[in-house]
């Protein structure tokens, strides 16, 4: 202590601030840890693991039959998986059945309930009918199967059960206590007695595929398309999505809902097709599948109902929300519709239904009615969660509604709609999906049973394998007919509207945002009329425009599919490479860069060539070549242009000159209505002709000559004929009277005898201009181009 006191005397201020600084830290390190142990849970808290009634996830494979009879058996095959904390000793799977439901939205309250409720769930039947689980441990998975007759079911009247598969047992951590550790619902309708009477119910078969060929043909006489890639191959290939839903629908009771690209496109594929492969092509090879595809869709529509959509299944939303506003774009939709009916009729041979329009999950607003029927559809299939229906309307309406002007709204059942929407691969959620399906299909007929009602159901719009599966797994549990007959889509069209149904079509505020923000952009559609006016001009120059025309307009169609919203970067991609292809093709025609040129005459030729490089003449075109200064240099009037494929023309215009100095040039193609066709290309002409100065000096020169000459003719007159002088040379001549030389007033001295004036018929230029003017070498005071 002693030795404490003498340390604690000694040490300094500062010293022992810093001491208490340190020690005051160290105490509250335990004080903080705590509280982040506190306020930052375990990686275990924050994924707790199951406990009680979802200790184990119990999962229903198959249910079979899915509508069953008095004298069937129930077989019901799933897995069992043990997702708690703790082992499971022993257990038995067993079969629940709950009360009679009442109404759909105890269907719909059931199907998303989870955990075990005493009271809803009903008691296990009978224990003999249950399957024996052994240990089962954390993670752990196992098969059961139960297989029970329908009469040891307390089904006490027709209508919907809801039934349950539980596995009830112990755990290791609670040893002697019998408890729900798992449990699972699905549905089981039930139907001894023929209803009053039955609904009648439409279902839609859609056959759709995202667009694959481009713009880009090959240069052969067929015009062999090229492919975006050779995916659709697998998709008609046996096993493959578009292969099972001609395989499964061609016997069932539904109405089948087509594009009429993927008609055409399976078309042209089954005579042969390249896949783009980066910059180059190769073949493709879906030949055979494809050929096998058309005639097995061509043999199962036979007998049935067949709707064509717009070409190219466009985007009415997308067209009514953002399109509207580009000019011309709704043309678009009138040609695809045309187009249907032709695309059809050709690979198929039978004339469809084309006066139904299907926008994007069936929702619609004013603006989009009017999309759809500026195309002259009066039938738009919607859905009812788009047009709902008011609380106090105690059933289910039928599904057409008249909205006005002559339009017909076909408001399909978005519960039976979208109860197949999920991942169907899963066998679980395949088997609740077509359960919860029969349910509500008898639902609907028990609500008012001496009311009979039509209704459609419009699944998703390009439906997987596996859901086409549960389709038509389900489909065939109405097959007896029980509580439901088939119709097809027009009959449904033509059914007597409810008067209490709504039919009041919703604004424009009232579209979905999740689907708005799926749409096409404006700056899609401003591309896609950009390339229509680009191919608009082009079209007219060509020899051959059907080769073109054809492929190009088609893409524009493709541009607006439905299919891009599930890829939107392709679409973009699409677009892009429909206008930049095009682009380059009307860039082959046009005209050379020339370089500087120089006119060094009054009047000269300009040569200008005008190139072809496509694979067809172009024809109507008119070449123009403007003065920018006329009064300097003047250039004839307009030519016509006419080249064949893979040529070049050289077109010569006459100049003549005025003044000196440069001139530029302007050459700029033209249609025959007065269009710009392509880039105007410049050059410059540099005018040289002989200058002022030059003139006068040869002038002055020849008026000295013709002096000198007179000069000359008077000392001639004044020394007469034979007088000598006295400087006389000998032979009598003096040098002033030796013969002059001749001087021809118009050439000058120097010039041979007998040449004089020129003939007054020859134009005061000997030399003709350069060109086609002249068969030999350009002269010194011609124009050079260089």
């Amino acid at each position: 202590m002693a030795e404490a006191a003498e340390l604690q005397g000694t040490t300094s201020a500062p010293a022992r601030r810093w001491l208490r600084r340190a020690a005051a830290l160290l105490a509250a390190v335990p004080l903080v840890a705590g509280l982040v142990q506190a306020t930052v849970p375990s990686r275990a808290d924050a994924a707790p693991k199951p406990t009680g009634s979802h200790s184990v996830d119990v999962a229903i494979n198959s249910l079979t039959p899915a509508t069953p009879t008095a004298n069937d058996t129930l077989n019901i095959k799933g897995t069992l998986t043990n997702k708690g904390r703790a082992v499971i000793n022993a257990g038995q799977v067993g079969l629940r059945v709950g009360p009679v439901m009442r109404g759909r939205s105890a269907i719909d309250t059931a199907a998303t309930r989870t955990g075990y409720f005493p009271g809803d769930d009903g008691a296990e039947i009978d224990s003999r009918y249950a399957a024996k689980v052994g240990r089962l441990p954390v993670g752990g998975s196992r098969d059961f199967s139960l297989a029970v007759p329908l009469r040891q079911l307390p089904l006490s009247e027709d209508g919907v059960y809801q039934i349950a598969v539980s596995l009830s047992g112990e755990t290791a951590k609670e040893p002697g206590y019998q408890q729900v550790l798992g449990i699972q619902r699905t549905f089981l309708p039930w139907q001894t007695t023929p209803p009053g009477k039955k609904t009648k119910l439409s279902f839609l078969w859609p056959v759709i595929a995202t667009t694959q060929i481009t713009a880009r043909t090959d240069t052969d006489k067929q015009q062999t398309p090229v492919f975006r890639n050779d995916e659709l191959a697998k998709e008609l290939a046996p096993g493959g999505r578009l292969q099972q839903l001609v395989a499964l629908g061609k016997d069932l009771p539904v109405t089948w809902v087509l594009d009429p690209d993927l008609l055409a496109t399976v078309d042209v594929m089954a005579r042969g097709y390249d896949v783009q492969d980066g910059e180059e092509t190769t073949p493709g090879r879906g030949q055979e599948v494809a050929r096998r595809w058309m005639a097995a869709l061509d043999q199962a529509v036979q007998g049935h109902k067949v709707v064509a959509l717009p070409f190219a299944d466009p985007d009415l939303a997308s067209l009514a929300h953002r399109g509207k506003v580009v000019s011309g774009t709704l043309s678009h939709l009138q040609s695809a519709t045309k187009l249907a009916v032709s695309t059809v009729e050709s690979t198929l041979q039978m004339t469809p239904e084309t006066d139904f329009a299907w926008p994007v999950d069936g929702a619609i607003d004013s603006s989009v009615i009017d999309v759809a029927t500026s195309a002259g559809a009066h039938r738009v299939i919607t859905r009812s969660d788009s047009i709902q229906e008011s609380d106090t309307l105690p059933y289910t309406p039928t599904s057409a509604r008249p909205i006005g002007g002559g339009t017909t709204a076909i408001a399909a059942d978005a519960r039976l709609s979208t109860v197949f929407d999920g991942d169907m691969s899963r066998a679980e959620n395949s088997t609740l999906a077509i359960q919860e399906f029969l349910a509500q299909t008898l639902m609907i007929t028990q609500q008012t049973p001496e009311r009979q009602r039509s209704i459609v159901v419009a699944p998703p719009r390009m439906p997987t394998a596996n859901q086409a599966q549960a389709m038509a797994t389900a489909l065939g549990g109405l097959a007896p007919q029980r509580w439901s007959e088939p119709q097809d889509l027009s009959e449904a069209a033509k059914a007597k509207p409810d008067p209490a149904a709504n039919r009041q079509v919703p604004g424009r505020g009232d579209y979905p945002k999740s689907l708005r923000k799926r749409e096409l952009p404006t700056s899609a559609f401003s591309q896609i009329q950009e390339t229509q006016r680009t191919l608009d001009r082009f079209r007219k120059v060509l020899t051959a425009e059907d080769r073109v025309v054809t492929p190009f307009s088609t893409a524009i169609m493709r541009d607006m599919s439905t299919s891009w919203r599930r890829d939107p970067r392709g679409g973009s991609a699409f677009r892009n490479d429909v206008s930049t292809y095009l682009q380059g093709l009307t860039e082959r025609v046009g005209i050379i860069q020339k370089s500087p040129a120089t006119l060094s005459g009054r009047s000269a030729t300009i040569p200008v060539t005008v190139k072809n490089d496509l694979f067809q003449g172009v024809d109507k075109l008119r070449l123009v070549l403007t003065s920018s200064q006329p009064l300097r240099l003047k250039v004839s009037d307009p030519q016509d242009i006419k080249i064949e494929g893979g040529h070049s023309q050289s077109v010569k215009f006459e100049a003549s000159a005025r003044a000196n100095g440069r001139t530029t040039i302007i050459a700029q193609l033209f249609t025959e209505d007065g269009q710009p066709y392509g880039e105007p290309m410049t050059f410059e002409v540099n005018v040289t002709s002989i200058t002022s100065t030059v003139i006068l000096v040869i002038a002055v020169g020849v008026l000295l000559l013709v002096l000198a000459g007179i000069r000359i003719y008077i000392k001639r007159k004044r020394s007469g004929p034979g007088t000598a002088g006295p400087d006389d040379k000998p032979g009598g001549q003096s040098p002033d009277s030796a013969p002059a030389p001749h001087v021809d007033p118009q050439n000058g001295p120097g010039a041979p005898a007998g040449t004089g004036p020129q003939d007054p018929a020859q134009p005061s230029d000997p030399s003709s201009d350069t060109g086609s003017q002249s068969t030999g070498p350009s002269g010194s005071g011609e124009k050079v181009d260089r």
